[in-house]
């Protein structure tokens, strides 16, 4: 049975309005009275079964997916086309729905360019490979987050000069961009003094004024690399250039030894050293070799096995008939010319 004494809703604890007459309600709404169904209907857990996952919050993602569409617009066209509308189309829902998760259009940029910020953080600590013992290469790791190494950075890096070219004509966009702050170089200039605590940077340096040149440089090449005034290449060299001044240690890759061939070289490069075994290549003049006949060049001594080749009017060969020539001589006994006609007899 229904407690109608009690004057308070049993889902959300909220005091039920009494009527003029009639039975009091058990419920202050209609959907508490949904709610209160619902559950009588779902199976009661098991006393020793861990919690079910709560349901994702449908607010948030629709708050997200409107800031993306924000982020889009911006890195294609700028923020100044952003408009309400334009937002609304880009995200696939009602101007109603976007004016129902934002009060106004700063609250907008505002809140999309913090998700953009969370966004970016969280994809960087995946990234980059938190060592504290090796400053130089924490600190590189850093700096590649500014240069559009990928799409993901070249397109954050697009929406953040879309909201910098902005707030120069939008003061009030520009307090939220432009924080004091400034948690980049300060987490730089961090970096940098724990590789002076270790005593591996060099003497006498600045690191609050090397963290803001750091990490304006590095903005500043991002955008030459998405311009094509630069290559990923020459930035990386600009970079080094400047890690080198700071960590001269850390940057100077010296030359291994290379360990020594047991083997001889078979080209060898200059003065090399002497090989017993391989026999040197004469090249002037070289010894005769005892087990091969040297190569005549000119008169050689005749053969005996092997006849000599006749040059001019060789001698007759007796047991060859000559081959006559012209005129042969007449045969005084001709011999009888066969009959081939008919016979008389």
């Amino acid at each position: 049975m229904r407690d109608e004494k009690k004057g308070t809703c049993p889902v959300c604890g909220k005091p039920t309005a009494r009527p003029g007459r009639g039975r009091p309600p058990v419920y202050c709404s209609r959907s508490c009275q949904a709610r209160a169904y619902r559950r009588r209907r779902q199976p009661l857990p098991a006393p020793d079964s861990p919690p079910a996952p709560r349901p994702t919050d449908a607010r948030a993602r629709q708050r997200r997916r409107i800031a993306e569409a924000v982020w889009r617009i911006a890195a294609e066209q700028g923020l100044d086309a952003a408009s309400m509308r334009r937002i609304a189309a880009e995200a696939r829902v009602s101007l109603r729905v976007v004016q129902y998760h934002f009060d106004s259009k700063h609250a907008l940029m505002v809140d999309a360019l913090r998700l953009l910020h969370e966004e970016n953080e969280r994809l960087a600590q995946g990234r980059i490979p938190y060592d504290t013992t090796e400053p130089c290469a924490l600190l590189r790791a850093v700096l590649d987050e500014f240069l559009p190494l990928d799409e993901q950075r070249a397109f954050a890096l697009r929406v953040f000069t879309a909201y910098y070219a902005r707030s120069l004509t939008d003061p009030v966009l520009a307090e939220v961009f432009l924080a004091a702050e400034q948690p980049l170089e300060r987490l730089v200039a961090d970096i940098i003094g724990v590789g002076e605590a270790a005593g591996s940077t060099a003497p006498g340096i600045d690191r609050v004024h090397e963290a803001d040149l750091l990490v304006s440089g590095a903005v500043g090449l991002g955008l030459d690399v998405l311009h094509g005034r630069r290559s990923l290449t020459d930035v990386r060299t600009v970079l080094e250039y400047h890690l080198g001044r700071i960590f001269p240690d850390a940057t100077r890759t010296p030359r291994p030894n290379p360990a020594p061939n047991p083997r001889p070289a078979l080209i060898p490069t200059t003065n090399p050293a002497p090989n017993p075994r391989p026999a040197p290549i004469p090249t002037t003049n070289p010894a005769p070799n005892p087990r091969r006949a040297p190569i005549p060049t000119t008169n050689p001594a005749p053969n005996p096995r092997r006849a000599p080749i006749p040059t001019t009017n060789p001698a007759p060969d007796p047991r060859r008939a000559p081959i006559p020539t012209t005129n042969p001589a007449p045969d005084p006994q001709p011999s009888p010319r066969p009959n081939t006609g008919p016979s008389t007899s």
